[in-house]
C-alpha cells in the first residue's frame, strides 16, 4: 500500500476531536510511509489533515471539481491538485489513486463516498481495504444499521465485513495491512 484516501469533513464540527484524530491519522500515514489522497480542500477537517500531512513532510494529491474550487476553498500548497469537471470523476480518480479508502467523521459527502467505496468493493470494481475511523463514537450509528441490515437478512455478513473499524488511526492502518479481499461472490 502507497496511498491511502481519506473522506472526510469540509467543516470543523462541534468537536476538537475530529480536528485531532485527523492530525493524529496524518502522523501515522507519514509515519508509515503512506502518501494522502483527499478532497482538495483548506477547510474544516480536510484542511486540518492536508496541513499535518504537509508539516510532516508527507504528499498529498487533491482532487476536486471545478463547482467546489471557490466553496470549498481550494488548498494551494498541496504536493498535486487535480482539477476534474464532476464529482463522479472526482471519486473515480481518488479511487484510481488510492490503495485504501478510510472515512473520518464527516456529513452528505463523506457518507456517499464511504457507502459508494463500500459497494464499489461489493462488486469487485476494487478489492481495496475500507474503515472508519470511530472518534467519540462517531460512526456508532452507521455500524448499527449495518449490523441490522445483516440480521434482517438485507447486506451479507461477509459484505459488512468489509468495512473496518477502528478508535485509532494506526490501530486501522494495521487492520489495513492485514486485508485480504474476499474470494468468492458469497458476499454480494
Amino acid at each position: 500500500m502507497r496511498r491511502i484516501c481519506v473522506y472526510c469533513a469540509s467543516n470543523l464540527g462541534v468537536r476538537d476531536a475530529y480536528a485531532e484524530a485527523a492530525r493524529d491519522l496524518a502522523a501515522d500515514l507519514v509515519e508509515g510511509g503512506y502518501e494522502l489522497v483527499y478532497g482538495g480542500s483548506s477547510t474544516g477537517v480536510m484542511g486540518v489533515l492536508a496541513d499535518a500531512v504537509l508539516q510532516r513532510g508527507g504528499t498529498v494529491h487533491g482532487v476536486i471539481p471545478e463547482l467546489l474550487l471557490d466553496k470549498e476553498i481550494s488548498h494551494q500548497g498541496l504536493s498535486e491538485l487535480h482539477v476534474v469537471k464532476t464529482m463522479h470523476e472526482r471519486k473515480a480518480l481518488m479511487e484510481s489513486l488510492s490503495d485504501g479508502f478510510v472515512a473520518l467523521p464527516g456529513g452528505f459527502g463523506t457518507l456517499e463516498e464511504l457507502i459508494e467505496i463500500l459497494t464499489w468493493g461489493q462488486l469487485h470494481i476494487h478489492a481495496k481495504p475500507v474503515g472508519v475511523l470511530n472518534v467519540a463514537g462517531f460512526f456508532d450509528g452507521l455500524i448499527a444499521y449495518l449490523d441490522h441490515a445483516v440480521a434482517e437478512g438485507l447486506l451479507p455478513k461477509a459484505s459488512r465485513d468489509m468495512l473496518h473499524c477502528a478508535t485509532e488511526p494506526a490501530t486501522l492502518l494495521d487492520k489495513f495491512k492485514c486485508y485480504r479481499p474476499p474470494t468468492t461472490d458469497k458476499w454480494m
